[in-house]
């Protein structure tokens, strides 16, 4: 195998929804009061609903700029490269990156949908809700057939109408949910309790896999104001681990055992040593704690159930053997200032050719058509989805860095370090 032979599958991407998204998928009387995309003096664009906007939509949807200019928070569509938000420029953007499918999480819903919490007229924003996943399922996926995973996001204050909800959304085709890591900083029941019981056995029968974004729940902490933001950036991937004890811990897998748990945007390095101290804590400590996984032991419980996922994990990559390699998939995170596009294969490619060559297929492409219950290959001949021919198809993209795109800078340009106070003064 080389580079070129590779086929990627990116299990955690975003989108930036267009302005219009509602537009095919409620009555004229509902636009009038659904979500609105409006353009202040200032020139930013935000989404408005039940008066309340959300600021610096574009979060850091900083691909195609120069890294220094990473972080300049993008604040309207003028200033973010259009395939974050067009479907067509999106698939060039695919193509370019030699990556053939991903996955999308909202961007102005939030991941788990958590902006609609907050509303008031409840019973209209769950309309809302299913004109966004009709919207996701039917425009921006539908627009290529092969090519997204459609996921789909659910009105969590409301057990029954999430059931409701992901029964019409299994349906259309839906493959996985945005849920939260930690439901409980948003005010909702923890995963140890019966809560959400229903919602799993949806999922469980309908093979809909639970995929809980880095950050969903429980925010990333940051030691000081004053201390450099490199500091929150390094430990907001392996923040996951808290959420995944929790999870592991908790009585969903051993109710619903067939019910699957993707870590997105968690990496994959720091997996090992949790699996042997959970186990370690499992087996020294469970006369006392009345725990108990049955004839399993906690490492073999995350092995069956959770599925992994890497931007960029050399000593991940190097440890498989400690894991599970028919659950580690691979990410792009784009448009991100994570996202290594659009040279991804370069980076990927070395870390990854030592496996063996039905591993790598397994961790690039395979792992992730199983676990999503998804087959590109349905729409697309095998040989028409590999790195070198999708980028053949993509010659005409300009992958530029496109420098002065604008937004809310916080960088110091007087070399000292940008400090996690002043990147967050852009989120209050």
């Amino acid at each position: 195998m080389e580079m070129n032979d590779m086929i990627l599958i990116s299990v955690d991407d975003h989108v930036i929804e267009p302005p219009d998204l509602f537009k095919n998928h409620l009555s004229a009387a509902d636009l009038e009061r659904a979500p609105k995309m409006d353009t202040m003096k200032s020139g930013s664009d935000s989404w408005i609903y039940e008066g309340r906007r959300v600021p610096n939509f574009g979060l850091n949807a900083v691909v195609g700029r120069p890294p220094e200019e990473y972080g300049m928070e993008p604040a309207s569509y003028s200033q973010i490269r259009k395939g974050t938000y067009q479907v067509q420029d999106r698939i060039d953007d695919m193509n370019v990156n030699g990556v053939l499918a991903s996955i999308n999480f909202p961007t102005f819903p939030s991941f788990g949908g958590t902006f609609f919490l907050q509303a008031t007229d409840k019973d209209f924003t769950k309309k809302i809700i299913s004109a966004y996943n009709d919207w996701h399922i039917d425009e921006w996926c539908g627009a290529a057939p092969g090519r997204f995973i459609p996921l789909a996001i659910l009105p969590l204050w409301d057990i029954d109408a999430c059931v409701a909800e992901a029964k019409r959304v299994a349906a259309k085709g839906c493959r996985t949910i945005s849920f939260l890591d930690n439901p409980v900083p948003k005010g909702l029941p923890s995963v140890h309790s019966d809560h959400w019981d229903p919602l799993w056995k949806i999922l469980e029968d309908n093979n809909i896999v639970v995929s809980i974004h880095i950050g969903s729940g429980a925010q990333v902490p940051y030691s000081s104001l004053d201390a450099p933001i490199d500091t929150w950036i390094v430990n907001m991937p392996m923040y996951i681990a808290n959420a995944t004890t929790d999870w592991l811990f908790s009585p969903v897998f051993k109710k619903f055992p067939n019910l699957k748990l993707a870590l997105s945007e968690g990496g994959i390095g720091w997996i090992p040593y949790l699996l042997e101290r959970a186990d370690f804590t499992y087996k020294h400590h469970k006369a006392w704690t009345n725990c108990s996984f049955g004839d399993l032991l906690p490492s073999e419980l995350f092995k069956r159930n959770f599925i992994t996922c890497f931007i960029d994990d050399v000593f991940g990559l190097h440890n498989t053997h400690f894991m599970n390699v028919d659950k580690i998939t691979w990410e792009t995170d784009y448009p991100h200032s994570d996202s290594l596009w659009p040279d991804a294969p370069e980076h990927l490619w070395p870390t990854i050719k030592h496996l063996p060559t039905e591993t790598i297929d397994k961790i690039t492409h395979l792992n992730a058509m199983r676990e999503f219950g998804f087959d590109p290959f349905k729409h697309l001949p095998r040989e028409q989805c590999t790195v070198g021919v999708l980028r053949a198809l993509a010659t005409h993209v300009d992958t530029r860095p496109v420098a002065n795109m604008g937004g809310h800078n916080p960088s110091n340009r007087d070399g000292r370090p940008v400090t996690n106070g002043e990147v967050m003064k852009l989120f209050a």
